[in-house]
C-alpha cells in the first residue's frame, strides 16, 4: 500500500510539472529557456528571409542554449553589473520597445484606399506634361559649337558629328541620343532651349550650361503616361505611413515637457 501511494505521488508530481516544462525548450543549470524566446528569434529570422523548418527550430534552440551558458558565465564574472554594459543594455532595450511602438502605430494607422487614391491622383497631376526625345552635342567652347552647327546645316550628319566631337560620355557614342525624358531632368538653360524647339528643329545658336556648349535637336514629344496605381501602390503606402509617423512623433514632442 505504501509503495502504491509513493508511485501515485510521483505520477502526480510529474503531471503537475509537465505543462511548465512544455513551455521551455531546455533547462541550463536550473535556468529554463522559454519556448517564447525561441519563437521570437525564429520569427525574426523568418522575417529576414529564412524558412521556418524543424532544422531552424533546432538550430535556434542550440543557439539559445549556448547563449544561456555564456550568460551564466558572464553573470558569474559580474559583467551585467558593469556601468558600460548596463548603458548598452538600456539602449538595446529602448530600441526593441520603440520598434514595437512604431510597428503598432503603423498597423493601427494604415492608409485608407481613399488616401492612397488621392495621393496617386496628386502625383499624376504633378507629373503631368510631356517627354522629349532629344539629341545633343556637347563641346568645350562656343566657336566649335558654332562650326558644328554650320556643318549640320550644310548637310553633315548630326549623329556622326556627335560621335566624333561630343564630350558627353553617355550620349556621344550613341550619336548624341538622350532618349525620352522629362525636360525637368536637365539643367534650366538646357531645358528652356529644348522646350522652345519644334519637332525636327535644332538650336540655331549654342546653348551654354555649366557643362559646356550644347547643340540640341528635338526629335519628338509625347504625353507622359503615369504608371498604374497598383504598380506604385506600395511606395505610396510607405510614403503616407512615414508622414503619419513623423506627425505622430512631432505631436508627442510638442506635448512633452523638455527641460
Amino acid at each position: 500500500m505504501t509503495l502504491k501511494k509513493t508511485r501515485l505521488w510521483v505520477l502526480l508530481a510529474a503531471c503537475a510539472a509537465a505543462p511548465a516544462f512544455a513551455q521551455n525548450v531546455a533547462v541550463v543549470n536550473g535556468t529554463p529557456i522559454p519556448k517564447a524566446r525561441v519563437d521570437a528569434l525564429v520569427s525574426q529570422l523568418v522575417h529576414q528571409g529564412q524558412q521556418d523548418t524543424p532544422q531552424l527550430q533546432m538550430a535556434v534552440r542550440e543557439e539559445l542554449v549556448n547563449r544561456e551558458i555564456l550568460m551564466q558565465e558572464a553573470a558569474r564574472k559580474g559583467i551585467p553589473n558593469r556601468t558600460d554594459v548596463k548603458a548598452q543594455v538600456a539602449v538595446a532595450q529602448q530600441t526593441v520597445v520603440l520598434r514595437a511602438l512604431i510597428e503598432d502605430f503603423v498597423k493601427t494607422h494604415a492608409p485608407t484606399d481613399d488616401e492612397i487614391k488621392a495621393r496617386y491622383d496628386s502625383l499624376v497631376k504633378d507629373a503631368g506634361g510631356k517627354e522629349y526625345h532629344l539629341h545633343h552635342i556637347l563641346v568645350d567652347n562656343e566657336q566649335q559649337a558654332k562650326d558644328l552647327i554650320a556643318k549640320i546645316k550644310g548637310g553633315a550628319s548630326f549623329e556622326d558629328l556627335a560621335k566624333q566631337f561630343s564630350k558627353d560620355p553617355g550620349s556621344g557614342k550613341n550619336g548624341g541620343d538622350l532618349d525620352w525624358s522629362d525636360p525637368k531632368a536637365y539643367v534650366p538653360e538646357f531645358a528652356d532651349a529644348a522646350t522652345h524647339l519644334k519637332k525636327g528643329e535644332m538650336t540655331d545658336t549654342p546653348v551654354h550650361t555649366q557643362f559646356g556648349w550644347h547643340i540640341i535637336r528635338l526629335d519628338d514629344t509625347r504625353d507622359i503616361t503615369p504608371p498604374p496605381l497598383e504598380q506604385v501602390k506600395a511606395q505610396i503606402v510607405q510614403q503616407i505611413q512615414q508622414e503619419k509617423l513623423q506627425a505622430y512623433e512631432e505631436s508627442l514632442r510638442k506635448n512633452a515637457k523638455i527641460q
